[in-house]
């Protein structure tokens, strides 16, 4: 998956300046980005500060190492169970 080219400040920083009053089509037209994107971006960050978007990063890396290893015991979890199931 393609990462964003904006931080998660840049993209608090145009939701603010569309809070601050400049339209939506403005503050597209000026950062280069669609009006989807916008949305999206503000569906996600909307009323977060700088500190909490990097606190959410923060909390989706974490997950995300934790996902693995627990998906990894599960597999071998099933291939167990597998193996105990047949008859030799």
């Amino acid at each position: 998956m393609k990462g964003s080219r904006f931080t998660e400040e840049q993209i608090i920083g145009m939701l603010k300046e569309q809070e601050a009053g400049m339209t939506t089509a403005d503050v597209c037209r000026k950062h280069v980005v669609s009006t989807a994107t916008f949305y999206k971006y503000k569906a996600r960050f909307g009323g977060l500060e700088v500190s909490d978007a990097r606190r959410l990063r923060a909390l989706e890396d974490e997950n995300s190492k934790l996902k693995k290893p627990l998906a990894e015991a599960m597999l071998d979890n099933a291939i167990l169970k597998d193996v105990a199931s047949r008859k030799w």
